[in-house]
């Protein structure tokens, strides 16, 4: 098995905490380097405190769970002779109230459109049998119930 790091970080930067009017830009690192400007969804909290270039939970959210099925999707089609040339998606989720009345990310839908090229091209049943068993090798759709642990460091 292995761990996957990253690193969230906000600073208040001297503004005014109280009064909930303070900025919700954060950045996200992580291992390899990369680094993300981050923030609340402005759909849920309005500029100036959210700042819409960033990414928000919800986003990275849904794009996490259509990278692991791109990510799986091209293993199967490979390990099949089918040549992919494209894939863009063109993912959803919907922030709704879950059975127990919570906000929740309650579905995410995949919209895949993937361009084949080689000699030999996939047939619509083979199409939607790649998407299916890309779906049940997703790491992440598959842990959408998983534990989460908040283990404060003080």
């Amino acid at each position: 098995m292995s761990t996957h790091v990253a690193t969230i970080a906000w600073q208040r930067e001297g503004a005014a905490f109280t009064g909930a009017q303070y900025s919700r830009s954060h950045r996200w690192s992580f291992d390899g380097g990369a680094e993300v400007a981050a923030s609340a969804s402005p759909a849920l909290v309005k500029a100036p405190w959210s700042d819409p270039a960033g990414v928000d939970p919800e986003e990275a959210f849904v794009a996490s769970i259509s990278s692991c099925h791109l990510l799986w999707f091209l293993s199967l089609a490979c390990e099949r002779g089918f040549v992919v040339e494209q894939y863009r998606d063109q993912a959803e989720g919907v922030l709704g109230k879950d059975g127990s009345g919570r906000l929740a990310i309650t579905t995410v839908t995949l919209r895949p459109q993937v361009e084949f090229g080689g000699e030999r091209r996939p047939s619509i049943a083979d199409i939607h049998e790649l998407h299916h068993a890309a779906h049940e090798r997703c790491f992440l759709a598959n842990s959408l119930k998983s534990e989460v642990r908040c283990e404060p460091v003080v």
